[in-house]
């Protein structure tokens, strides 16, 4: 059975200013209470509850909050001339910028351009504060990635005396004023437009896609706007002539499946704004790691090594910092050539310690080390569970647990007196860094 669609009766448009929330009526082009002219408008306002928050280039946000001297300036986060993009904020990307573009790229096309390494930690902070705004607001809160998430505000009205439109206005505008970055939020009645709707006005964007309007919205758009559609698939529906939503709605279920599987029932489905997905709030990390871009390819052996020792810290610290630990240890490399290898090592117990990930990740490291030139390394822990199973003493080997005890020794002193307050020896900068 079809969902009732609700919708305000004919001639009413219920509304509210952006700014202060006041309720505004349909012929008023301003806020009459705080004369400002940011307006939202819809039919289905006061019904749609599935949203979706996206922060506004979340780094390089960030890093202007942090530094207003950045403000007017086009900024990429990312590093080395053998890096890519990280992100870039708005100004980067008029002048042509974008993420994952190779940094070379990037220079060219905005030479002006302030460029900062990413701080990670900084980020995951940040990130971990907006989404306990979010949960404030409702439990069922599903994380995408560090900056952006899915939210079910249905049935939250009477909590926070409003809608969910409301709520998430009131939500936007907090996260500006406290935690100092603007966010876009896409309002709609199922996750798949929530998504699309949050993209279409950034940033600081509000933009609502209803159902009765669904079909006709997605008419005219590309064939890439339907989640889960790469450009290898696109070249693919391009090949067979498809390229418009708007075809794909003429069509027929079991004709789309019988090309395509199980992607052709997506198609069918999402080109009609069909999507029962629920939002789930038991989405979790599965793996922490951390990786390094060389400047230059590297093949020695003992500088792999070097390189792999503050990578192992990296991932300890945010281990840590999470309260997880990991039972298996990967390891990551990427040759010259672009070609991945991956290496693990499952443990038998947890661990969220640097010295043991080093430990396990060093020897596999070894057995690639054979002269072949990388541009990448990366290690991290997967099999992941809490802390409190990380790292139990080891009657048969004592020094393993005075290695441990030595680690927790120095976060404590890392956490009262600053990351650089002591360094292990093999954590030393040598002259060629």
């Amino acid at each position: 059975m079809a969902k009732r669609i609700e919708m305000a009766p004919p001639g009413e448009m219920p509304g509210f200013c952006r700014d202060c929330f006041t309720p505004v009526p349909v012929e008023a082009k301003r806020c009459p209470s705080c004369k400002r002219p940011r307006l939202i408008r819809h039919a289905e306002l006061l019904t749609l509850n599935i949203a979706h928050l996206d922060c506004d280039a979340f780094y390089a946000s960030v890093e202007k909050r942090d530094n207003p001297e950045l403000d007017d300036k086009p900024l990429i986060i990312g590093g080395g001339k053998r890096g890519v993009v990280s992100t870039c904020c708005y100004i980067a990307r008029i002048r042509g910028v974008r993420s994952a573009m190779p940094m070379f790229k990037a220079l060219q096309a905005c030479p002006e351009a302030v460029v900062i390494k990413p701080d990670m930690e900084k980020y995951s902070r940040v990130g971990r504060e907006v989404r306990q705004l979010m949960r404030d607001l409702t439990p069922l809160v599903e994380p995408l990635s560090i900056d952006e998430a899915f939210l079910d505000l249905g049935g939250t009205e009477k909590l926070h005396h409003g809608s969910p439109a409301l709520s998430m206005l009131k939500l936007q505008a907090h996260i500006e004023k406290e935690i100092g970055i603007t966010v876009s939020v896409g309002l709609s009645y199922c996750k798949f437009l929530a998504k699309v709707a949050s993209d279409m006005d950034k940033p600081r964007g509000f933009s609502i896609i209803g159902q009765a309007e669904a079909l006709n919205f997605l008419k005219e758009k590309p064939i890439s706007l339907i989640w889960g559609v790469g450009r290898a698939f696109e070249t693919k529906l391009a090949r067979d002539g498809l390229t418009r939503i708007s075809q794909l709605q003429k069509m027929e279920e079991t004709d789309l499946m019988a090309r395509y599987g199980v992607m052709g029932r997506r198609l069918w489905r999402l080109s009609r704004g069909l999507d029962d997905r629920r939002i789930s709030s038991s989405n979790i990390a599965k793996s922490i790691s951390a990786e390094t871009t060389f400047f230059d390819d590297i093949s020695s052996a003992e500088e792999l090594r070097r390189k792999l020792w503050p990578l192992c810290e990296k991932v300890a610290a945010r281990a840590k910092t999470a309260q997880k630990s990991g039972q298996t240890v990967v390891l990551k490399l990427k040759t010259g050539d672009f070609k991945s290898r991956t290496r693990s090592v499952t443990l038998p117990d947890p661990t969220q310690l640097a010295e043991v990930i080093f430990r396990t990740g060093a020897p596999l490291l070894a057995k690639e080390t054979d002269g072949t030139a990388f541009r990448l390394l990366g290690i991290g822990i997967s099999n992941l569970h809490d802390q409190n199973s990380a790292d139990p003493p080891d009657m048969l080997d004592p020094s393993a647990t005075r290695r441990a005890e030595a680690e927790r020794a120095m976060d404590r002193v890392r956490a009262r007196f600053g990351d650089t307050a002591i360094i292990k020896g093999r954590g030393m900068k040598s002259e060629k860094d």
